[in-house]
């Protein structure tokens, strides 16, 4: 099970991956929740709906995310490039290991 701060975390990437393929709405109420850390009741006070309204906008929107990258997988190879570069940034490596991770991100 993954805790809140993981989750948030993990909204948070896949905004920064496909937040431009969501609707404005499902934007702002995504940015509310996950970025300025609003309650369902703040949000549902600001945008003068129900909370139960707000849930079910969240809800819908993080499974658009995650079916967007079920689909494309962006947010998958940034990890993976990030890890690649974080392995090179922390060793020692000679010039035919950076030729390897090298290719590891032009495959990525």
């Amino acid at each position: 099970m993954t805790s809140h701060l993981e989750k948030t975390q993990r909204v948070n990437l896949l905004m920064d991956c496909y937040g431009d393929l969501l609707t404005d709405k499902q934007r702002q109420y995504l940015s509310l929740y996950y970025e300025e850390d609003f309650s369902l009741s703040e949000i549902a006070e600001d945008l003068m709906v129900s909370r139960n309204a707000v849930y079910d906008q969240l809800k819908r929107a993080v499974a658009s995310l995650e079916e967007y990258e079920s689909k494309l997988h962006l947010m998958e190879k940034h990890i993976e490039r990030m890890a690649l570069i974080q392995k090179i940034e922390n060793q020692q490596i000679d010039n035919q290991q950076m030729q390897d991770y090298l290719e590891m991100l032009k495959k990525i």
